[in-house]
């Protein structure tokens, strides 16, 4: 079963890095991913002309008495997260193939272990099996950051990984308590569609309970402003690869979590208490973006701008129209490859000339027109241009937000203005003009970075002169989820 295999074949990877210790162990990382990112597009291909195969899904009782299965899916939704997750890998992988780590088969291990985690959270359909998963994706990103992060790094790690834990244990609460007004032929079930019925049947202040519950964990998570704090310094601290899967990956966790968990789960919930979560998610994007000017260290910048670009996807969700959650599936996508592509640029950087700090670079152009180019087509990826993978999404956001409100929407487009200025601007300030340091030089790319890079700009480029493969299987799945949120 294909859905299985996208967990088991990560695992196994791992397991066989923990115990055999093998010197080639980048290649055998660099060849499970690829297996694994195979599987997720045939699952896709599949998802797209067979969808109801059994090769997609797989359902076992786990804990009877509780109502527990081992219940996994991959459809329309879940199917491209998957493949994002599934994509990025063999990126991650292969751009930590220039570094030496101490251990490092427990450092790919680990990277391996939270992929497999992950691909759980995307494809469950059990609420109790969810938050396992939800859970075990903490722990391998706990210790890349603790045993390979910079200086401060135990409590950094320590604070993102109190933030994530509490913010789980809500969620947690929340979903018990769902759980105990299910009713399956007497019986209590985790089971997704239950919970969902058993939600819609609380009244509304039970729903907005629920609703804040699990949605301070999916914000903490993403994050949005105010559950941000542990945001900038956890991806500054934590090594490239792991900063790589924080934000190129695990934020999508709460976004996503927040469309197939929350949404359908509270509709009346998000009805009275949507309005304020959107609220928090603009001010994010404009306080984020605010910070991310200003910021003289070229890996916090991209931190900063990350927290706008994820407040903007929250707005679109919480909108719950067919635009912005639409516009949501494509922008995680995109920001995901993105972002990916920008932190490796920050490591590229401070490999080459030993600093981040963009006061004390400048000319790099000059010295390499090639990693110019790719830098500036990463560049106008995240901020949208047309014709970029980026644009999509972000049209269908703020088309979705305008729908919704007015007025937010147009605090909420300042994210295009703002984003335009701190990224064209540090792309100004790192390639442009002179060199700073005269003794500073910049040689020829690593053969794994620029591969990265390139496979990265390709995407960048072709979702964003032709995303209609992804885009209608965005759209046919987000109307099946309408029709669960709104049924009349």
């Amino acid at each position: 079963m294909l859905s299985l295999l996208l967990i088991v074949v990560p695992f196994l990877s791992a397991l066989l890095l923990f115990v055999s210790k093998s010197k080639s162990t980048k290649q055998i990382s660099l060849f499970s991913t690829i297996i694994t990112f195979g599987i997720a597009v045939a699952a896709m291909f599949m998802v797209k002309h067979n969808p109801n195969t059994n090769l997609l899904q797989l359902d076992l009782n786990w804990i009877p008495s509780l109502g527990i299965h081992f219940n996994i899916e991959i459809n329309m939704l879940s199917s491209l997260l998957v493949l994002l997750t599934a994509f990025l890998l063999p990126l991650i992988v292969l751009s930590a193939f220039k570094n030496e780590y101490a251990n490092e088969h427990q450092f790919y291990g680990l990277m391996l272990m939270m992929q497999s985690a992950l691909m759980g959270v995307f494809m469950t359909n059990d609420g109790f099996l969810f938050y396992v998963f939800w859970e075990l994706a903490l722990i391998p990103i706990y210790f890349i950051c603790l045993l390979w992060g910079g200086e401060n790094r135990a409590a950094i790690t320590f604070k993102f990984f109190v933030y994530t834990l509490l913010g789980s244990l809500f969620m947690l609460v929340g979903l018990i308590y769902v759980y105990n007004h299910t009713n399956i032929d007497g019986m209590k079930s985790w089971n997704i569609n239950a919970l969902y019925e058993a939600g819609r049947s609380l009244n509304a202040d039970q729903q907005g309970v629920v609703f804040w519950l699990i949605f301070i964990a999916f914000a903490i998570k993403m994050p949005i402003f105010p559950f941000h704090t542990w945001q900038p310094n956890t991806y500054v601290n934590a090594p490239t690869q792991g900063t790589m899967l924080l934000s190129g990956i695990m934020l999508k966790m709460g976004t996503f979590a927040l469309i197939k968990w929350l949404l359908p789960l509270t509709p009346i919930g998000l009805q009275d208490c949507g309005h304020t979560a959107i609220i928090l998610s603009v001010i994010g994007i404009v306080y984020a973006s605010c910070i991310a000017i200003v910021q003289k260290d070229y890996k916090r910048l991209i931190a900063y701008s990350s927290i706008a670009h994820v407040g903007l996807i929250s707005a679109g969700i919480l909108t719950a129209n067919q635009q912005g959650l639409q516009g949501a599936i494509m922008q995680m996508l995109a920001h995901g490859v993105n972002v990916v592509a920008l932190f490796l640029i920050a490591d590229i950087l401070l490999r080459h000339t030993g600093t981040r700090e963009l006061d004390k670079l400048g000319g790099i152009r000059n010295m390499n027109g090639n990693f110019a180019v790719l830098f500036l087509i990463v560049v106008l990826g995240s901020v949208a241009l047309p014709l970029t993978n980026g644009f999509v999404g972000e049209f269908l956001l703020l088309s979705g937000v305008y729908k919704y409100n007015a007025a937010i929407a147009g605090f909420a487009g300042l994210s295009v203005i703002l984003g335009a200025v701190y990224m064209l601007r540090s792309y100004q300030h790192i390639m442009l003009g002179e060199r700073i340091d005269n003794h500073n030089t910049f040689g020829a790319l690593a053969t794994s970075d620029k591969a990265v890079l390139i496979i990265a700009c390709i995407a960048i480029v072709a979702f964003g002169i032709y995303p209609a493969p992804l885009n209608s299987m965005a759209e046919q799945g987000i109307k099946e989820l309408l029709a669960i949120i709104k049924p009349n």
